[in-house]
């Protein structure tokens, strides 16, 4: 960093540090109990709320119960026509009938190929047709944050572009494009926005062969992407995404792209390993081919709704910026007999917003309002990929450059435990045990703003909590998996109090009896009083990307 980034991050942290010693400053912090937050969590996470799933009855009570909670608290109604509810619409996605893919040029037939023949369409695809010469674009991301630009700069207009999946460096831990955890640069829906603008007519995906082996059955594949019975659990984006997409996007075989890109006289491993750009590769012609393509995708409507309330701010000045303290209410519903209760994720995390959201509205009762705007928000669709957060943080209440902070929780309640056959749900993660967790939390996004480290160890100083700033660069991708993800991405500072998965995550056994409840409150009052010391201070947090040191995956980051 230079010298001036230097001294002002210094100076803020000392500014912010100065007001989070051991103090009781942050009114009615011992309102916060454990007997509370019990009675809440086996009302939430009971197997009435039959485990409150995404475009079901079950997750519109628990949304109701949430905003009765903030209205019987006085809070301030921060969501559409007075409400507390911020209504948004998923999308969710059909294949029909008409998808082909015809390649003409030398060595090819012109033969009409279906779905599942060396193509499927994306979901996010739009419904629409295109034909042009092919381009390699490497990885196919457009991110000014890094300086990167497949493109270089150039147009593509009536070309289709071949690109890769995944990004550069992907397991990298010093990659640019945020290490080992899965940069948001190389999300699907994105890279085919960039071909878009570009004047792309269409985009083709196919896998990073360089990095990983191409897929052995590529029709199973595709029927496993396009399944022939509905999934339990839907799939969903934001409506908000999807609908900017307006040409065909496909994900194309390896040994296609092999023949597509035979023109160069180099292979698709040769292609795809010269991606690996600190830059950006630039387009590529890949003569001969001509492609003609097809898509259609069905996208169908399902609406949510985020739960938000505020108390504002009482300084005159200060109140125009805000802290926003958050949680998820969603969870993976019913299967038969089985309720996945979500006691834990994020059962907790939401009771623990109600209990902070109440300290705050007995301090304004009693004349103690704090100088900076707070919102509460319990945020929809999480576990179908942060989408609450993400329509928050795309479409804020307050303008993103006045939101001072983030803190966000997602599983407070029970002690990180790791088994050794754990499977791909821990994968990156090392064996532990319960019991060596049983007075941890992790703080994830730390790396981000040092001051936000700083007042969370400050305030820390009255609880006792052993600390654990870690999985900012690691292969779990923990980092990105909750909601403080869209607001990093944004430039907003973010943390997330996690005390980790353990072997009921994702399980019907994620039960309130298994919660760890006296935790559970010294984290709540943890939190509220780092969000009342950060509304109280004359400094914000920084952001700053400048800060993040890039290290290796096994520091304990």
């Amino acid at each position: 960093m230079n010298n001036h980034t230097a001294l002002h991050v210094l100076t803020t942290a000392a500014m912010l540090m100065s007001a989070c010693g051991p103090s009781d400053d942050a009114p009615y912090n011992d309102s916060i109990t454990a007997e509370e937050l019990s009675t809440d969590l086996h009302y939430l996470a009971g197997d009435g709320m039959r485990g409150r799933l995404v475009g079901t009855p079950d997750i519109e009570r628990a949304a109701d119960f949430i905003a009765s909670r903030f209205d019987s608290l006085g809070l301030e109604p921060a969501g559409a026509d007075g409400s507390f509810f911020e209504p948004f619409d998923l999308a969710w996605f059909s294949v029909a009938e008409d998808n082909t893919l015809t390649v003409t040029g030398d060595g090819f037939s012109g033969r009409s190929r279906g779905l599942g023949e060396d193509f499927y369409p994306l979901n996010f695809s739009a419904t629409a047709s295109g034909q042009g010469e092919l381009v390699f674009v490497g990885f196919g991301i457009v991110e000014p944050a890094f300086f990167y630009d497949d493109y270089t700069g150039q147009d593509v207009s009536g070309k289709v572009v071949l690109v890769l999946d995944r990004e550069p460096g992907v397991d990298d831990p010093q990659s640019a494009f945020d290490g080992i955890v899965t940069a948001n640069a190389s999300t699907g829906w994105r890279k085919a926005l960039a071909a878009q603008a570009r004047g792309a007519a269409g985009i083709l995906f196919v896998r990073d062969v360089h990095n990983r082996p191409a897929v052995a059955d590529f029709a199973q594949a595709a029927s496993n992407y396009w399944p022939s019975s509905p999934r339990r659990i839907e799939r969903f984006t934001l409506g908000i995404w999807v609908d900017q997409i307006r040409i065909p996007v496909l994900q194309v075989s390896a040994a296609l792209a092999e023949r597509l890109v035979a023109g160069t006289g180099r292979t698709l491993q040769e292609l795809a390993a010269a991606s690996e750009s600190v830059s950006g590769l630039g387009p590529i012609d890949l003569p001969g081919p001509v492609v003609s393509i097809r898509a259609s995708v069905e996208r169908h409507t399902a609406p949510a709704r985020n739960v938000v309330g505020l108390i504002e701010g009482a300084d005159p000045v200060l109140r125009d910026e805000v802290i926003i303290i958050t949680a998820h209410h969603d969870h993976n519903g019913v299967d038969g007999a089985d309720v996945f209760n979500g006691a834990d994720d994020d059962g907790s995390g939401i009771v623990g917003l109600l209990e902070i959201a109440e300290a705050y509205a007995e301090a304004a009762r009693d004349g103690r309002r704090p100088s900076r705007t707070v919102m509460f928000a319990a945020w929809d669709a999480e576990e179908r990929g942060l989408l609450g957060a993400w329509y928050h943080a795309e479409r804020p209440r307050f303008a993103l450059e006045n939101i001072a902070a983030v803190l966000n929780m997602d599983m407070i309640g029970r002690n990180e435990e790791v088994l050794e056959d754990g499977g791909g749900r821990f994968r990156g993660l090392d064996v532990q045990t319960a019991e060596s967790n049983a007075n941890a939390i992790n703080i994830l996004g730390q790396t981000y703003s040092a001051d936000m480290r700083a007042t969370v160890e400050g305030a820390n100083e009255m609880y006792g909590l052993e600390l654990k700033f870690r999985y900012d660069n690691n292969q779990s991708n923990l980092l990105r998996r909750s909601d403080h993800w869209p607001f990093l991405q944004k430039g907003v500072p973010a943390l997330w109090f996690h005390t980790g998965l353990h072997p009921d995550y994702h399980t019907p056994d994620d039960t309130p009896d298994r919660i760890e409840y006296q935790k559970m409150e010294r984290i709540a009052r943890l939190v509220h009083r780092t969000s009342w010391t950060i509304a109280q201070a004359d400094a914000r947090p920084v952001y700053s990307l400048e800060l993040r040191p890039v290290t290796a995956a096994g520091d304990g980051r």
